[in-house]
């Protein structure tokens, strides 16, 4: 007697319904099998052949699970390829792609890999700026995430940290002018200037003694 095979409307069906399971998993904060259910989907996707948007789309939410659970090394990999197929699809100018390296250089400034996550967010800020504009949320987080890959590294220079504070300093007055004092982007840039203030306070004031 033959096996049985799946039927295709039924993976597809079975597809959905893990995706709903793993965001209400995730939602609960049940994060080790919120993972479980993602990564079998994923492997359900790529089986199915499914649009490579969606591929994309399960491995970014996969990737936020990693690091809910503190896998930041797994995170970075897979905003890596998401990354890398979002440039493969649509080309460095589509939103999904500057999406996609402002996500992949955060994990790189989390992990402390400040010189990788300086070079791409070098490449793609000019792109953010012409393309999406100078008052763009997105374009306002990458500046943001650069500030803070200068004035974070320790093995940065004395320039590195004036341009930390330069940056910051625009980006803040930006961010009050189109998002208001309170909204929470503008707080945490707010936070980043005060934090990259003291750090080129630190380094420009000798220590006692060596006047």
């Amino acid at each position: 007697m033959p096996l049985a095979m799946g039927r295709p409307e039924t993976d597809w069906a079975r597809q959905l319904a893990m995706n709903q399971l793993g965001i209400g998993l995730g939602l609960a904060g049940h994060y080790e099998d919120a993972v479980s259910v993602q990564e079998a989907r994923l492997s359900l996707l790529r089986r199915l052949g499914a649009p490579e948007e969606s591929i994309l789309a399960t491995q970014g939410n996969l990737a936020i699970t990693y690091e809910a659970l503190g896998l930041h090394e797994q995170a970075l990999a897979m905003k890596r390829e998401v990354y890398s197929g979002d440039l493969k699809l649509h080309g460095e100018e589509h939103e999904n792609s500057l999406i996609g390296a402002n996500n992949y250089a955060s994990t790189l400034v989390t992990l402390e890999r400040f010189e990788e996550a300086k070079s791409l967010l070098r490449k793609v800020i000019p792109v953010a700026r012409r393309v999406l504009g100078e008052s763009n949320e997105l374009t306002l987080m990458m500046r943001r995430l650069y500030a803070m890959a200068l004035y974070l590294d320790t093995g940065g220079t004395l320039d590195d940290l004036r341009e930390a504070v330069a940056t910051l300093d625009e980006v803040t007055r930006t961010a009050r002018r189109v998002l208001g004092g309170t909204h929470p982007i503008t707080t945490g840039i707010e936070d980043n200037l005060r934090c990259s203030r003291a750090a080129l306070r630190a380094r420009e004031t000798p220590p006692p003694g060596t006047a």
